[in-house]
């Protein structure tokens, strides 16, 4: 008779832990846990488009799954099974929070001969993604997902699905991104096969709708390293010289400029240059900007002159999505005081002090540091 394989030292090790933890450790369960942070993490951003919630929501989910580790008797596996606490902790917290969007998503464009305001300070507003988070995300790769993990955090997909119900977001993130099996979907979210099924043809279609026909992957890889890092230096040199035509050169035809947490936005390569030139390359302001990433796309940290403090500030992370060779939308979510006044306040945004959290959320995060250079 032919003994055993034994399992594996990674698989033991994964045993004696969670035995430990069954017994009340809660280091023992911490260690098994850190090994799915990241994609948790992730997961629960995808489902309700906040870094903040995502870790909420996680906070309480990892919550539920200590209290409930007694019950867990290995019919699953440990990360399906975090998965499936994961998930409904996520569409518990959708139920009580409104639905997170871009300006796009609330009104109409701007006249872009007024200027910025009708500031929304409630948590309506979509957020960039970390990449130093999505790094501790990146599972290798099923064959059966349809989105790659960077792909699945672009800021357009994000968007989209914020448009699904709650429950056919989570099938397709738990199908096409996570790789799921529709037995294991159905069982996470109490339902039939048939169901999950039907939820994500639904789902697919309405996220089709949405999103451009190429992801920014796909349009970054075809581009290179170079040409990337070429089109951004353009960009941050027409900011930083003020240099109008330079940037609207930069767009594409039908482009949008959004600034969260204002409602304002403008479209087009014309309407966005005559509003830029009127207000935010008008001379009147002096700005730096430094590279990082944020949805798994390029972004600049934009700092402006203070003349009190003599440094540059924080003002905004500009996360830029590209169509070819253009810019076709950038979406500067604004790190300054957003409290709901008079209109001519945003006429100096730039003025305004530098919000706190904002500076936490949108610089701190993205590994920006709390001013920036006098000099190129």
């Amino acid at each position: 008779m032919t003994p055993a394989t034994p399992p594996p030292p990674d698989e033991i090790r994964r045993r004696r832990l969670l035995n430990a933890a069954r017994a009340g450790d809660e280091t023992a369960f911490a260690q098994l846990v850190d090994e799915h942070r990241g994609e948790l993490h992730a997961h629960c951003y995808r489902m309700l488009g906040s870094v903040q919630d995502a870790e909420d929501a996680l906070q309480e989910a990892l919550l539920r799954a200590w209290r409930g580790l007694p019950r867990f008797e290995g019919r699953s596996t440990l990360r399906s099974w975090l998965y499936s606490i994961v998930t409904n902790a996520c569409l518990t917290t959708i139920e009580r929070r409104p639905r997170r969007m871009l300006p796009l998503e609330h009104g109409p464009p701007t006249d872009p001969t007024v200027s910025p305001g009708d500031p929304v300070a409630e948590p309506i507003w979509l957020e960039p993604y970390p990449e130093a988070e999505l790094a501790l995300a990146a599972a290798a790769p099923s064959p059966e997902a349809r989105y790659e993990v960077r792909e699945s955090v672009e800021l357009a997909f994000i968007a989209a699905l914020q448009h699904l119900p709650a429950t056919q977001r989570a099938v397709l993130i738990l199908r096409d991104v996570l790789a799921f099996s529709a037995r294991e979907v159905a069982e996470t979210l109490d339902t039939s096969v048939a169901s999950v099924n039907s939820a994500l043809q639904r789902a697919r279609t309405a996220v089709s709708e949405r999103v451009p026909e190429r992801s920014q992957q796909a349009t970054l890889r075809a581009l290179g390293d170079g040409e990337v890092r070429r089109l951004v230096g353009r960009y941050v040199e027409a900011w930083e010289r003020c240099d109008v035509a330079g940037f609207a050169a930069m767009l594409s035809a039908e482009a949008t400029f959004a600034m969260p947490p204002l409602a304002s936005w403008y479209r087009g390569r014309e309407d966005i240059a005559r509003w830029a030139a009127a207000w935010p390359l008008s001379g009147a302001w002096r700005w730096r900007a430094l590279l990082t990433q944020a949805c798994a796309q390029p972004a600049l940290g934009f700092y402006a002159w203070n003349d009190q403090d003599g440094a540059f500030r924080p003002f905004a992370l500009n996360v830029l999505s590209f169509q070819g060779r253009e810019v076709a939308a950038v979406t500067a979510f604004i790190a300054r005081a957003a409290t709901p006044r008079d209109r001519e306040v945003f006429t100096r945004y730039p003025d305004e002090p530098v919000d706190a959290r904002g500076f936490t959320t949108l610089f701190e995060r993205f590994g920006l540091p709390a001013t920036a250079a006098a000099t190129s």
